[in-house]
Parts: structure tokens; C-alpha cells; sequence
């Protein structure tokens, strides 16, 4: 990309990264997705004692239509892999957007018998801040704290996830937390006036297909 476009997208990715400090919890909420490197930094957090338990929550998304099973499945693949005990892990795999992914989870958790005091939530980096403010919205009485994978923006792109789709939905969720909290799906959260005009820049240099038209 070159370099406006650049400078708009970052301008864009650090709004979304909250930078909060990573704090140990009583369970973990992972929110699928098409980027499985969000399991793998579940599951490192996992092992390094960040919580006992994982929620994975996902069914399917536009991105992971093709996979042969559900994003939250898939997830716990990797995390079993990486060395998580099966039986620390729920799955969750009805949901196919955020406030579905916290209010099912909820429902599971409920159906265990297992009220965490503290969340751990773990999405892509550039989801942060939209599941924050769903969370606030759908389980407004849980205390809880968000992460993502420590990947910068020129490293994110990948042979799965090119540079355009990222962008592209760097976007899509940007305007998500503009038009979802009139809509009852997310708390309210001001967006600086450089960070739109970022966005508007960039969705008239055509970078539309995460945009809600």
C-alpha cells in the first residue's frame, strides 16, 4: 500500500487496540473468526496461567464458510494441539456475530454450572474495541479485560489474510462501532474526527467491501 493509505489504515488500526494490561481471569472467551492465530494466543495464555478455563465461541462467519467445521471447533483443534487439556475447554458453536458469541457463551456457562468472576476475551487485534463495547452492552455486570495477538499492522497480513481483506475489514468494524450502538448491540464509543475522515478516505480510494453499504 502506499503511504497515505498506510498512514490512514494505522491511524485506524491504533484505535482499535485498547492496550490493556493482561490480567489473570477466572475462564477465557475467544471469539472465532477466519484467523486461527487468535486460538494460538488462547492457548499460550492458557498455558502461561491467564485462566483455567477457555471459551471457544463461533459457528460460522462470511470468511469461514468453507471450513469443514465450525470456527469454534477449529480453534479448539489448535489449542488441544498446542498443549490445552481437552476437558479446560467448552465449545461453543451456535453464535455468527459478536453479541451472539458473548450472550450463547453466557447460556453454556450457565448449562456448566460456572459463574467466572473476571473474563479474559480474546479476539483479532483490530476487534478489540467492538467487543468491548459488545460486551459492555451484553454482560454489563461482568467484570473482564481484552487482548489480542501482539501483531503489528504490517505484520498481519498472511497467506491467508491478504492486504486488501484487512483493510477491508479494519473498516467494516470501524463503521460496526459507529451505527451497532443505536441498533442495542454495543455501548457507544466516540471516534476521534481524524479517525473517520481516515475512514472516508479510504473507502473513496475504494475499500468498500467491509463497509455496510
Amino acid at each position: 500500500m502506499n503511504q497515505a493509505v498506510h498512514d490512514a489504515v494505522k491511524k485506524i488500526w491504533d484505535y482499535h487496540l485498547l492496550h490493556q494490561p493482561l490480567e489473570k481471569a477466572d475462564c477465557m472467551l475467544v471469539l472465532g473468526s477466519y484467523d486461527t492465530r487468535v486460538a494460538e494466543w488462547a492457548a499460550d495464555l492458557f498455558l502461561k496461567g491467564y485462566a483455567p478455563l477457555i471459551v471457544f465461541s463461533g459457528n460460522e462467519g462470511a470468511f469461514t464458510k468453507e471450513w469443514k467445521e465450525s470456527e469454534a471447533r477449529i480453534f479448539a483443534d489448535i489449542a488441544i494441539k498446542k498443549g490445552v487439556p481437552k476437558e479446560r475447554i467448552l465449545i461453543e458453536e451456535r453464535s455468527t456475530n459478536t453479541g451472539e458469541n458473548i450472550v450463547f457463551s453466557k447460556k453454556l456457562l450457565d448449562e456448566h454450572g460456572v459463574n467466572p468472576k473476571t473474563l479474559l476475551l480474546v479476539q483479532k487485534p483490530y476487534m478489540e474495541r467492538r467487543m468491548y463495547a459488545t460486551f459492555k452492552k451484553q454482560w454489563p455486570e461482568k467484570p473482564f479485560s481484552v487482548t489480542s495477538p501482539p501483531i503489528a499492522l504490517d505484520d498481519y497480513p498472511n497467506d491467508r489474510i491478504s492486504e486488501t481483506h484487512m483493510i477491508n475489514c479494519v473498516l467494516g468494524d470501524l463503521q460496526r462501532i459507529r451505527l451497532y450502538p443505536e441498533k442495542g448491540f454495543q455501548i457507544p464509543q466516540e471516534i476521534p474526527k481524524d479517525v473517520w475522515e481516515a475512514f472516508e478516505f479510504l473507502v473513496a480510494k475504494g475499500y468498500t467491501k467491509g463497509v455496510i453499504q
